[in-house]
Order: structure tokens, then sequence, then C-alpha cells
């Protein structure tokens, strides 16, 4: 038996549920489902009996909240708020390292957890800086753990790997879509995920060995079809996923792209040359982590090497 309760989880975004049905699963909670969106079939594979219920039901039974804080939907956010409403503690697990602020804001409006919850001592800092009068507490990200078993056993288990060139998985984050609903402009960061993966296209060689394959691997938001035409500007090289588990996808790949994808910290996980592709038209990638190559310095870096050896020469 825990002392936990009953608790309303809430999640909308895959990040955010990834962590929390994570954290019910090892801490045997007793809880009221409030999903939507990709969360869904994200508890669907964690748990055999997924019963979802309304926000109003979960937040009548419950005795406290854990929602996600993602931006694809209003849900988290209306969590927050009716919590309050019902005199209900509610806390909130941020599951990435970036945009802290306005998972929080809809229309000018902003709705505060009694706590946060961070799952490393990168967002623990971050999440200070941003929010001082808030309780925040560290809680060891139940998703990692989880993860660092799932990459030990099923590197135990595969069998040999290729002989050919390096193998890339291409994790793709929906930038334009969510720049497009919080914003009102697509490109609002400078670049879209299409500029993104054509740049890494275009700037491949950087990566300083024959690559074999490049699998796409398209964001649980994106629309079916979207990627479709990379398969002919870039035939014979790019592939697009079968839509394996992350983790299988990240195992059998040699490096892991992306802009600031959690992929992207997955991939440092399982010890993979981990690269993020923001073009130059955008902001430097935010994720903390200092094993994070960045396209662009590795660009500027070839540059310079052939201009040297163009002088050389």
């Amino acid at each position: 038996m825990n002392n936990f309760g009953i608790v309303a989880i809430v999640a909308h975004d895959a990040g955010g549920a990834e962590i929390l049905a994570s954290y019910v699963a090892q801490n045997n909670i007793s809880c009221k489902l409030v999903l939507d969106g990709p969360a869904v079939n994200v508890f669907k594979r964690w748990f055999e009996s997924v019963e979802i219920c309304t926000l109003e039901e979960a937040l009548s039974a419950c005795d406290w909240c854990l929602c996600g804080t993602g931006w694809q939907s209003d849900l988290e956010w209306s969590a927050i708020e009716q919590a309050h409403h019902a005199q209900k503690r509610v806390v909130a697990f941020l599951d990435h390292w970036v945009n802290y602020l306005p998972r929080f804001v809809r229309n000018g409006v902003q709705h505060l957890p009694d706590e946060l919850w961070v799952g490393d001592v990168d967002a623990e800092r971050l999440a200070r800086e941003h929010f001082p009068g808030i309780s925040i507490r560290l809680v060891p990200n139940p998703h990692f753990i989880e993860l660092k078993q799932k990459i030990a056993d099923f590197e135990m288990s595969k069998g040999s790997v290729s002989d050919g060139g390096k193998r890339v998985l291409l994790v793709c984050d929906n930038i334009s879509d969510h720049a497009r609903q919080r914003y009102g402009d697509e490109r609002y960061w400078g670049y879209t995920e299409f500029d993104a993966i054509e740049y890494f296209l275009e700037n491949i060689n950087v990566l300083g060995d024959p690559v074999e394959s490049v699998v796409i691997r398209p964001h649980p938001s994106d629309t079916s079809g979207k990627y479709g035409w990379l398969l002919d500007k870039y035939a014979g090289i790019v592939q697009l996923s079968d839509g394996k588990p992350l983790i299988e996808e990240i195992a059998d790949s040699d490096v892991v792209v992306g802009c600031e994808s959690m992929a992207l910290v997955i991939g440092l996980l399982a010890q993979k040359k981990v690269v993020s592709c923001i073009p130059p038209s955008g902001p430097v990638c935010r994720l903390p982590q200092t094993d994070i190559l960045h396209l662009r310095e590795l660009v500027k870096k070839w540059v310079l090497q052939a201009i040297i050896i163009g002088n050389y020469l």
C-alpha cells in the first residue's frame, strides 16, 4: 500500500504522459485518469486497463492532482485552474527544459500549480530561475529510470549490427504547429521543422562518416503523410519510421538528430552521438545537456577546414 491517496492524473501531450505513466506504475498509485490526445496511447501501452473519466469527476474523487505541462491543448492548464477552485492541491511535472512560462499561460491568463516537480538538476535550476515563488521539488525522472533499464535490456538482446555506414534517427518536432497555435505565426522561432530537416540533410557530410540511412520519426502530433515528400527528394537514404518504440529506434541508430526534442536527451542516455539541427535562422538549442552537438557549429568547422585546406593546396 502507498500513502498517496487517490490522485487525479491529467495529461495530453506524450512527453508528460510518459513521465506520469512511469510514476504511476513505479509507485502503484490509485488514480483517476483524465487523458486526451497522445497521452491515451501512452497509458494504454503501460496498463492493461485504462479507464478515462472527466476532469470534474476526477477532481471530485481525488485527494490531489498531478498533471503534465503540455502545449498541444488546454487540458492541463484547465486542470490547474479547476483544482484550485475545488481546493485540491495540484502539482505539475515539468517534462522538458524549454518554454517553461508559456506552458502555464493561455490567452494571457496564467495558472500556476501549488508545486512543480522536475526530473533532474538542470530542470531544477531552470525552474527556480523562472518560478521563484513556487515550491519546486526534484523527483528523479521516472521515465528515465525506466528507459535506462530498457536500454540495457535491448542492448543485451539485439543481434549483430550493420557493417555499413552510420545509421541516423531524425526525430521531428512539430515546430510550425506549436508556433501557429501559440503565436499565430508558424515561423515565430525563425524556422520550421522542414527547414531543420533540410538543413541537416544538406549538410549530412559534416558528420564525418558515410551515412547508410536516415530514419525520419514524426512527432506524435504530426499528421499522416507529412514527411512523405522526403522519400522522393532524398531517395536511397531517407526512410520513414515504421512505428517501433522510440527507445528501439534510438538503440538501432548510431546518431540521433533533432531540434530540442526529448529524444536527444534519451539518445545521450543510450550513449549515442546526438546532434541538434536547428538551422542558423533559428535560436541556439536551449537544451542544457553539454554533450549535445550543434549542427551549425559542425558546419562552421567543416567550412573553415575546407578553406584552410584549399589555401594550403
